[in-house]
């Protein structure tokens, strides 16, 4: 798995991911762990659907 993802792209994910956990523990939802997929997403760097669709942000060179 190469990274396929760039910085900002992280980072965004990583607050919205968090995000949806917080509102998920506020409201004593099962939906915030939906959160944990951009989480786990950023912390990895790789994207499933980035890798289907041929979309890569990281800025790596080849």
């Amino acid at each position: 798995m190469k990274a396929n993802m760039g910085a900002l792209d992280r980072v965004v994910r990583l607050i919205i991911g968090v995000v949806i956990i917080v509102i998920g523990i506020k409201f004593r939802s099962w939906w915030g762990l939906i959160g944990l997929l951009p989480v786990v997403t950023a912390l990895i760097g790789w994207c499933g659907l980035y890798q289907v669709l041929g979309i890569n942000t990281c800025k790596i060179k080849k």
